[in-house]
């Protein structure tokens, strides 16, 4: 866990991502994200951190809140259970790949990635039965926490890439996505870990 002074943190980001400032309601939401992150146990390393928040950065947008992925039903048909995609994710009724799009910080896709984080977590068939619960922010970093931690988006998970003896930033992005855009996430990362090491608290 970890303890930040809140007006460096803000300073050494504006520092770090020179720009517009950012507006109030994006300090907020990044201010309840570091929240769930300062108290989560199960991430002692500050380059976990500093990747974590990288790719929230670029997922969401720069917005640091839970999105849904955009579309409408029909471009979701897809995704539905009658196609190869569709199986793939698990999904089994009509309308499923509308019904469970992507969610979350990091967004998570159909059926199977639904009911088994769900599981994960300890929450049964809620996701399943409300996909929306994604959206929340503290479901949605706790979904992030434990697929990143333990490799359940793509197999691959934070230790394989940033441990004590090594840090590959670039390769981290097989975590999410193979390397789609792993460039500049890692830009992120690194710079991101300089923000955090000059705000925290010992």
């Amino acid at each position: 866990m970890f303890t930040f002074d809140d007006h460096k943190l803000f300073s050494a980001y504006v520092t770090a991502f020179p720009g517009p400032p950012p507006k109030p309601e994006q300090v907020a939401r990044a201010g309840t994200l570091m929240g769930f992150l300062s108290t989560d146990s199960d991430i002692s390393d500050i380059r976990w951190a500093a990747y974590m928040l990288a790719t929230v950065k670029h997922e969401c947008a720069d917005t640091w809140t839970p999105i849904a992925e955009r579309g409408s039903p029909e471009y979701f048909r897809r995704y539905d259970a009658d196609t190869v995609l569709g199986h793939r994710l698990g999904n089994t009724e009509d309308g499923d790949g509308f019904r469970f799009r992507g969610r979350g910080y990091v967004q998570i896709t159909g059926r199977a990635n639904y009911g088994h984080l769900g599981q994960l977590l300890g929450m049964g068939d809620q996701l399943t039965e409300n996909p929306d619960l994604a959206l929340d922010p503290n479901v949605a970093y706790r979904i992030m926490s434990i697929a990143m931690r333990t490799g359940s988006f793509t197999g691959k998970k934070l230790g394989d890439f940033i441990s004590q003896n090594s840090c590959d930033f670039m390769n981290a992005r097989r975590i999410i996505n193979g390397t789609d855009q792993a460039e500049k996430i890692a830009g992120y990362a690194t710079k991101i870990q300089q923000v955090l090491t000059s705000a925290i608290i010992e």
